[in-house]
Order: C-alpha cells, then structure tokens, then sequence
C-alpha cells in the first residue's frame, strides 16, 4: 500500500488533478473541463458548482485508471484561481455565477471606494490598489446590481476554499488568497473589522483566515461518495494557483522568483519583508512568514490558446498525418521568423489589461502588419508580446526594490523551448525550468504534505520533489532587436490608450 498526496488545481480552464510520491512523481493526473461566460462586455463568469463537477470528473478517471486507490491518499491540498467572488447562502449554495479574475465590470465600486476612503489609505493597509479584478468591488457590484444575491450571502469565498468546503464543511479563507480583500490587512494578515465596516462589507461576509497548509478537516461521507475519496482524508486549506505553482517551481527563499506561464502571465518575487508597489500585487506566499511580490498580467499561455482556436484550423487537420499537435506546428512557424518580428509587434491586453498598467479597457494589438507579414511572425509577435509584457512587469518590481537574477519558469508555456527562450533574450534573465506542467498541483499537494507531517519542512518537500529539467541564458545578439521592440511595445500602448475606453 503506498502513501500518496494529492493536488487539486481549480484554473481557469480545466480542473487539474494529480497524485504525487514522496519524491514528486506523478502517480496519476487527470483534468476535467468547464466553460468561462461573457455575457457582456468587461464580465468573465464562471460557475463554482462546475468547478466541483470537474473534481468529481477528474477524480473518477484517476479511481478508474487504476493507477492508485482513493485510500493510498494521505493528504489533499487545493490551489485555486484568485479574486473570485462565490456569494453563499447559509445552506452552502452559490447564489449567482462568480465574477473571475478576468472580470472588470466593477469600475464604479472601484471610484466609489477610491474616493470615500482614499487610495493611499487603502493601499498602505491592503499593499494593492483598488481594481476591478479583485474580491473587494465584485461585492459591491452585487449590491449595487443584484441585491438579492447580497441580502441572502452568508459567506463570500475564493475558488479553492469552495472546494475545500464541499470536501470538509469548513467555511475558510487562506492567508494567501485573502489579499483579493481590500479590509484584510497585509502587514498583519488580519482582518481589519474597522476598514470593513468603511467599505460596507458585512462583517459576516468574511471567512475565518487560515494557514495554507493547515488542514480545515476530513472528507465527509457526502464528498467521498460523490469525488470516490475516502472519507476521513485530510484537506489542507491550499492557496492561490500562483503560489502554489512558485511553491511547485522551488521558490521559497528571498529573492527567488518564479515566472508563470499558464491561461495568465506575470511572475511571483518571494520576499522576506513587506514591499509593496501601487502597480503590481502582493500577496502572502503559502509559506509561513514570506510574501510574494506579483505581476499578473491577463496575456500568457491563453494568448496561444486564442490564437490556436481561432487560426489553427489547417494545423488541426494535419496532426494526425504530421504527428504534430496543431500548438507544436504553430511553434516550429514561428521559429523560423527573426527576433523582433521585423517590425510587428502584438500587445497582448486581451481581457483588458492587470499590472502593471491596470486598465481594464486595455485591448489586444497587432502593430506592423503589412502583405510581408505571415502566420508564423503573428505567433511569434504573440510569444514576444507576452514577454514583453513580463519584462515590463520585472521592469517596476526592480523599482520597487526588488531585482530578479533568475526566473525559475512553470506552466504550458514552458513546455516551449521557443518561447521560454524569447521570455530570457527580452527580460535578459536566466530561466531554469522545473516540471513545469505539475508545478501548480504539487504546490498544493505539498501544502498537505507539511500540513500532515508527510514533510517535515518546506525546505526537505522542494529537495524531494522540485527537479530542474533545463536552463536557458539570455542570447546577447537579441538585445539590441528587443531593447527596441520592448521601447515600440511601450509607446503603441501610450499612443492608443486614450482610443481604447
């Protein structure tokens, strides 16, 4: 009988499950997929109860291949999307679609409180400034525009503890994934009941805040029968996806940064000390003690997901005889065109745009074309233009006091030799690549591993399961190329910013 922990990763997406060994193999994975809605302009919905579907789903097909048995787990940890908004009632149930991360229809909540309260007072307690992405203006939005989701909400969560609930009953929120509050106080890790009371959130509205890695309970007989896990497992209460994965990535240590690449863009700087800047996101790392100085950008691997569903259509027809995936055959185009896309340049805003520039009204831009211009310099451009996105990010956190030396990278993305190196010639930073694909649910699973005393320190969980696969150095000859592309990527955006409200 072996001794397993398992992950669970509630993306954007798809629902990522795997099971790992003490030494961070895959014993098992599987996903299970649910759709995103955009009913209008500026909103990104999705449904809280498909996110548990797609556990229930995945887990099945990890029972059902036989690879490992439900009572080989020790120990369940959760990561999960940030800045969702699940209004719950007192029964437990989700009384409307959670506005996600991609989401920015709350703009006027966003002025409303920047003007009551102040925006430096605001952010020298919460260490973020006041966006529409975030949990805070989503909850007055609801007040505002759907009143009676506000009057009968008993709790408002983030994505993974909605599943943590639905395996244990805890009602919780992780110190990580608090910072999507504007009352939570980022200095203590606290709630401020004062700040609270000033943005008209419902004390009650707020969950007990709880250690990444402690466990909230066990599987109850209720989510055994219906996930296949053995009731009694313990749950650690998990965090954001993107600190799990830096967690998953080995970043643990001051100055240690982990670079994303997956449906998001954007990077995670581990810190021993507060340091906060108005343009970028900052969050308690899952790490006791530590917090994560973040660029999130809405243009990472998603980027390639659109470009792929919308202009791959002839790539899809010659997987089978190529034996190339339709993403594999747009990468080997794009490897043929020069650094710097011979003048094209793609601005990758394409649900509006985070840090650092935070403009909701940001839109996705192709600059250069003409009849030269072919597919493969439109992949690429769409490769840089994430990477230029990420160096512009790097770019205010080294500003901030905080310098990056070297990117540890995790995500699809980093699966591509092609584009991981673009990200090291445009940021010129080294980027060593872990496992890349598993980084996030190992995170999580490596919560449950402390939580449960499967590990006994964070330090011992990296050195047994955090394996580098491959380094990349910045290629000097490109600089000059992307030095100047990096300066037309920077002014296309001042230019046309004033077009895109």
């Amino acid at each position: 009988m072996g001794e397993f922990l398992l992950g669970i990763d509630i993306g954007t997406s798809a629902c990522k499950v795997a099971v790992f060994d003490r030494d961070g193999s895959v014993k098992a994975s599987a996903a299970g997929d649910y759709p995103v809605y955009y009913p209008h302009e500026g909103w990104a919905e999705q449904n809280a109860e498909d996110w548990y579907r797609g556990v229930c789903d995945a887990l099945k097909k990890i029972w059902a291949s036989g690879a490992v048995k439900a009572e080989e787990i020790v120990g369940i940890g959760i990561d999960g999307q940030g800045w969702s908004a699940i209004a719950m009632d007192k029964d437990g149930r989700c009384l409307a679609p959670t506005p996600i991360w991609m989401d920015t229809r709350a703009q006027e909540e966003c002025a409303y409180l920047n003007k009551k309260i102040g925006e430096d007072r605001i952010f020298a307690m919460a260490g973020n400034g006041m966006n529409p992405s975030y949990t805070t203006p989503k909850i007055l939005w609801y007040r505002e525009h759907a009143p009676e989701v506000f009057v009968h909400t008993d709790k408002v969560l983030h994505s993974n503890g909605y599943i943590g609930y639905r395996l244990t009953g805890a009602v919780t929120d992780d110190i990580c994934n608090a910072y999507g509050w504007h009352c939570f106080d980022m200095h203590t890790g606290r709630w401020d009941m004062d700040m609270a009371r000033e943005m008209e959130i419902p004390e009650s509205f707020l969950p007990e805040i709880v250690n990444c890695d402690q466990i909230i309970g066990r599987v109850t007989a209720k989510a055994a029968a219906e996930t296949g896990l053995k009731e009694g497992t313990p749950v650690a209460a998990g965090g954001l996806d993107a600190a799990c994965g830096t967690l998953g990535a080995g970043v643990i240590h001051d100055g240690d940064t982990q670079e994303q690449g997956g449906q998001a863009g954007g990077m995670s700087i581990c810190l021993d000390t507060y340091k906060a800047d108005p343009n970028l996101i900052l969050s308690f790392h899952v790490i006791p003690g530590k917090w994560l100085l973040q660029g999130g950008t809405t243009g990472g691997g998603g980027v390639m997901r659109w470009f792929e569903k919308e202009f791959a259509g002839e790539e899809r027809l010659r997987k089978d005889s190529l034996g190339k995936s339709s993403l594999v055959q747009l990468n080997e185009i794009a490897e043929k065109v020069a650094p710097g896309c011979d003048g094209l340049v793609f601005l990758p805003y394409m649900s509006g745009e985070r840090s650092p520039i935070w403009n909701p009204h940001a839109k996705g831009v192709f600059y250069g074309l003409d009849f030269a211009k072919t597919k493969g310099h439109m992949v690429r451009a769409c490769m840089e233009g994430v990477a230029l996105a990420l160096k512009h990010n790097l770019d205010v956190a080294e500003a901030a006091g905080a310098p990056v030396h070297v990117l540890r990278a995790m995500g699809g993305s980093a699966n591509s030799l092609l584009w991981t190196q673009i990200k090291s010639d445009i940021t010129g930073k080294p980027i060593v690549v872990p496992s890349s694909d598993t980084a996030t649910t190992l995170g999580a699973a490596m919560l449950a591993g402390v939580g449960t005393g499967y590990y006994s320190n964070y330090e011992k969980a990296v050195a047994l399961t955090v394996h580098d696969t491959r380094s990349h150095e910045p290629n000097t000859a490109n600089a000059e190329v992307y030095e100047k592309t990096y300066e037309t990527y920077r002014q296309i955006y001042e230019n046309l910013k004033g077009l895109m409200k």
